[in-house]
């Protein structure tokens, strides 16, 4: 469940980056809608989606901008890196090629986002554990070399994904509190408004570094 539209005290941008065709869409939706359809067509610039969620007793609102991963759109998807609180690089579990394109995707981020950014790697589509083509130890350490939040999700059986935005925000207000970004930067993706009372919203309270058996955050 989520809280009114309108009854939030933050907005949190996020930017979801990554190669053709392994998701991005999908997860977007699935999080947002709580819908997931076979064979999405491909994103073209970009897309966006929204949903407010609580976080330490807080609702906020993520708003997130879903990039299309062909080469001729990146000087669209580029723009969009900027002024983003968090950053989702995904790549499919099942296909090695989205995998080794992840560090051109993280040179972007790295060079277009503030340093304050939450960057998670996803590897998406879990559920085609049979057909896996990236081994999950491999992506983890990948992740913590770069300092990375890791998990792995599927769209298509939800496994992960209201885990994963959250986690993410939740790391995001933490850096709030402890005054990291600029709120008065339009780079720090972060704007802030008194909320109305809460309504019920989904509540992430675990201070790990895990989401679930299949995540490394």
């Amino acid at each position: 469940m989520s809280s009114a539209p309108y009854d939030y005290s933050y907005i949190f941008k996020f930017v979801v980056v990554g190669d053709m065709g392994v998701g991005k869409s999908s997860l977007m939706r699935r999080f947002t809608e709580g819908k997931f359809t076979v064979d999405y067509p491909n994103t073209i610039g970009v897309e966006h989606g929204t949903r407010v969620v609580t976080v330490s007793g807080q609702n906020v609102k993520l708003q997130i901008w879903d990039t299309a991963g062909h080469e001729r759109f990146r000087a669209v998807t580029r723009s969009y890196y900027r002024g983003a609180a968090g950053a989702l690089i995904v790549y499919d579990i099942a296909r090695r090629s989205t995998y080794n394109r992840v560090g051109a995707w993280l040179a972007d981020a790295r060079e277009l986002t503030d340093p304050d950014t939450v960057i998670l790697l996803i590897g998406n589509k879990a559920d085609l554990e049979d057909r896996r083509d990236v081994t999950y130890e491999e992506a983890r350490r990948f992740a913590e070399e770069n300092g990375l939040v890791f998990a792995e999700a599927s769209a298509k059986t939800n496994e992960n994904v209201q885990d994963l935005f959250v986690e993410a925000a939740r790391r995001i207000y933490q850096s709030v509190q402890e005054g990291s970004p600029d709120l008065n930067a339009a780079e720090s993706g972060i704007q802030h408004k008194q909320s109305a009372p809460q309504g019920a919203a989904i509540t992430f309270s675990r201070d790990t570094h895990t989401l679930r058996d299949r995540c490394s955050c």
